[in-house]
């Protein structure tokens, strides 16, 4: 088990951490998510041993990790931890980065283990490439397959996936996690990306400004989250009067609803004007105005822009998240 304690981090005197503390199942996969500067990534920073704490504690498996006050390296070996900046060699091919830390005394198992792990990032047509030729989104993919070689207890990956195009980065996600969950690795990954929460992830840790806010099982946070800055990390959410749909409702009541939740009725308490339409593939994003606020919702088609339409949600989504 992971269990992070009253932790807390500064730069000189900014916090960026601040008094942290949750626990963390072995074999299970946790998204951190927030917004940009919210501390995600120094946190794993932290769990790795990087950086030393100002406060508080952190264990794995019941062993303190230390940061570099304590360690001549820094690090845990138990640990594998998967930068934004990858850190391969650009001078050495594909194969020989993703078994540099193998040992040479068994070259035939070292062989076999490399070529696992090429397939599994779809990469073994470029076994032989110097990775200095490679894009951006093939080096992250071996930087992937590299940190799995010896076989992490915890894989921390800070936004693995940002630079990999979107027609692979669905079959490697897949890969990926199918990996570690037969492994029995635990996974903690830092990313902007729900799908990496909603699909893949247990649980999910959402900070804000070096805080937590929520963690829970993924599901739980996305359909019921506890605040409109949790929803938001989620795709266009809108904040709205709970008796727009309840007439039984306190006025100040509110009540918090996704884009896609929202559909075109005949008729309801809900009014709003039509400014724009965005074509986004399966559906269109519309931006509509209502009392003088904006709201987003979505639609099979587009909405011509000032048009007035009636707008409602299910029963069941008021019932569920009022």
């Amino acid at each position: 088990m992971l269990q992070v304690q009253n932790s807390s981090f500064a730069y000189d005197t900014k916090t960026v951490i601040s008094d942290v503390s949750f626990s963390i199942e072995k074999g299970s996969n946790v998204a951190v998510i927030g917004e940009s500067g919210c501390g995600k990534s120094t946190l794993l920073k932290l769990i790795y041993g990087l950086y030393d704490l100002n406060e508080g504690t952190i264990h794995w498996d019941g062993t303190p990790v230390l940061g570099p006050k304590y360690n001549l390296v820094p690090g845990v070996d138990a640990m594998k931890y998967l930068a934004q900046d990858f850190d391969l060699m650009p001078y050495i091919t594909v194969a020989e980065n993703v078994g540099k830390f193998l040992s040479n005394i068994y070259p035939e198992k070292k062989k076999q283990r490399v070529q696992e792990l090429l397939e599994m990032v779809e990469m073994t047509e470029f076994a032989n490439i110097k990775t200095k030729y490679l894009s951006g989104g093939q080096q992250q993919r071996v930087a992937l397959a590299r940190v799995l070689a010896l076989e992490p207890e915890v894989l921390l990956l800070d936004e693995p996936f940002s630079n990999i195009d979107s027609f692979r980065k669905g079959a490697l996600r897949r890969n990926l996690f199918a990996y570690l969950k037969a492994k029995g690795i635990t996974c903690i990954i830092a990313t902007h990306d729900s799908i990496d929460a909603l699909s893949f992830s247990d649980e999910t840790i959402v900070m804000k400004d070096g805080s937590i806010l929520a963690h829970d099982a993924s599901p739980k946070i996305y359909l019921k989250p506890e605040s409109k800055y949790v929803a938001s990390l989620y795709g266009e959410v809108n904040e709205m009067a709970l008796d727009l749909f309840d007439e039984n409702a306190d006025e100040n009541q509110s009540i918090l609803v996704y884009s896609h939740e929202l559909f075109l009725t005949e008729q309801s308490n809900l009014e709003v004007t039509a400014k724009h339409s965005y074509y986004k593939g399966n559906t269109f994003l519309i931006k509509g105005v209502y009392d003088k606020k904006v709201l987003f919702f979505e639609n099979p088609f587009p909405i011509e822009d000032g048009q007035k339409v009636f707008l409602t949600i299910d029963d069941e989504v008021v019932m569920f998240r009022r």
